[in-house]
């Protein structure tokens, strides 16, 4: 870890629980305050509410004070296989209680952008729960293999295989102005067992066949954690982006003109301290959130 100040002037980092201040040991972060114009906040789910279907400590309680104290927020998440609806049930399973209008998904994004205006068969390579988003859409059979106008890459998981992803190089090969969609640039994620693949490398295999760049739905493009600010009603520089991932939460949503802060649940590893992005606050769980936003 490089450097031992701590990014929250005022005193050291809170751990989770304590009821004495901070105890930090952080890089030399961005030390924004909440003063300084952060009204909003965008949660990621997996890895900062919850890890699988297990919540992390605090959590509830962190969401139900933003809740009762009016702050504009929004679940926002890179999850490709669940639908807004499902995630919602989720989240009330754990006892939070949030709209499906209060969750933005890559897959939300992408179909609400195909129903603005544009025209062409798409082609889902998406988990049967997330396809609920694009009902109503005209989407091509599960074994075409050409005529799409777009091709729609989601996290398929255990799904994906040799003959599903040349069958998406298939179709963006058999029609040179298909778009290739992805929800999301995520590398990996925290599963039940361990580090997995996310949707990245299946896209990036695929712009290197098709030779073509995806477009992309999900953290960590600009539109995405855009799009979120711009349903809480705010300009980027007044939202915080709260995720366990450097590139795609923190790294993302500060190249998008955000606030990014770092929690050290899920995917986080030490290492992610030494890397050249800065995170604006490092939190050891969504739990330090309340008494971070309470300085002076």
């Amino acid at each position: 870890m490089r450097g031992s100040r701590c990014g929250h002037s005022g005193g050291p980092h809170r751990r989770p629980g304590s009821a004495d201040g901070y105890n930090c040991n952080m890089p030399e972060a961005m030390e924004i305050r909440p003063s300084q114009a952060v009204r909003g906040i965008l949660f990621d789910m997996d890895g900062v509410v919850y890890n699988d279907d297990r919540p992390i400590a605090g959590a509830l309680e962190t969401v139900e004070w933003v809740q009762s104290h009016g702050i504009p927020h929004l679940f926002l998440t890179n999850t490709t296989s669940k639908c807004c609806a499902a995630l919602s049930e989720k989240l009330l399973s754990l006892g939070i209680r949030a709209a499906e209008t209060e969750i933005l998904t890559p897959a939300a994004a992408a179909a609400e952008w195909l129903r603005t205006a544009h025209e062409g068969q798409i082609a889902l390579f998406v988990r049967q729960s997330a396809r609920r988003e694009f009902a109503g859409l005209p989407c091509l059979p599960d074994d075409a293999e050409h005529g799409a106008a777009y091709v729609v890459v989601g996290d398929l998981g255990d799904l994906w295989d040799y003959r599903t992803l040349n069958r998406a190089f298939r179709l963006l090969h058999s029609n040179p102005e298909a778009r290739l969609i992805a929800l999301g640039m995520t590398r990996y994620w925290l599963a039940a067992d361990g580090l997995s693949l996310d949707v990245a490398p299946f896209v990036a295999a695929l712009e290197h066949a098709s030779g073509r760049d995806a477009l992309v739905f999900g953290k960590p493009a600009a539109r995405f954690f855009l799009t979120g600010a711009d349903r809480l009603g705010l300009h980027g520089s007044a939202v915080l982006m709260i995720g366990d991932d450097i590139d795609a939460d923190v790294g993302g949503a500060q190249a998008a003109g955000l606030k990014g802060a770092l929690v050290r649940t899920g995917k986080f590893h030490p290492r992610d301290l030494e890397r050249a992005i800065r995170p604006d606050a490092i939190f050891d769980s969504i739990a330090d959130l309340p008494s971070w936003w309470n300085r002076p």
